[in-house]
């Protein structure tokens, strides 16, 4: 998945330059081993998706044109939404210059938080309470777990959320929300 901060017309060229890249490369890249990784999320509105060069652009609340390169499992559930649906950007900052998505949420789309596992293996999410508002914080109780086969879908009605390869650990620092959230990688 790329990160590109670019006008429409350099989005297109990015995408394509992803395309014609190394994808198998970047797609075999571990998962970052740090858990303190900072994540964070960008807010905005889907404006386009491009079915044929599997990229995705958004508009940020900010006024930015941000776009993404993404396998076509995750482009043809993102398919499901319209140009102008709000939409967040889960990411992780894995190095200076390279951000790596978690997952694309789209709010109110659903009554409940809804999650999709388009990581393409069998995942599994973990939930626990918020405390005082907040995720990721000591003292949030018991800590559910449910095992998502790859395209399967998951409700999760705790407050946050996180998801591992199975066997692996991660701590809940996801806010969950109402609506459907596209699972696209997991970190640890």
């Amino acid at each position: 998945m790329a990160w590109l901060r670019t006008g429409a017309r350099g989005v297109v060229v990015m995408l394509l330059a992803d395309l014609v890249g190394a994808p198998a490369a970047r797609a075999a890249a571990p998962a970052s081993p740090d858990p303190a990784v900072p994540h964070k999320s960008v807010y905005g509105k889907l404006a386009s998706i491009d079915k044929s060069g599997n990229g995705i652009v958004m508009r940020s609340d900010a006024g930015e044109s941000l776009g993404w390169h993404f396998d076509p499992r995750v482009i043809a559930e993102a398919a499901r939404f319209k140009p102008g649906d709000p939409m967040i950007v889960i990411y992780r900052q894995t190095s200076p210059n390279e951000k790596r998505v978690t997952a694309l949420a789209f709010p109110g789309s659903a009554a409940t938080p809804i999650y999709v596992n388009t990581t393409g293996s069998r995942i599994v999410v973990r939930s626990s309470a918020a405390v005082d508002g907040a995720c990721g914080r000591p003292g949030t109780g018991p800590v559910s777990e449910y095992t998502i086969p790859s395209g399967g879908v998951a409700e999760v009605v705790e407050a946050c959320w996180c998801c591992a390869a199975p066997g692996e650990t991660c701590t809940p620092g996801n806010k969950s929300g109402l609506g459907r959230a596209l699972l696209v990688q997991c970190f640890k």
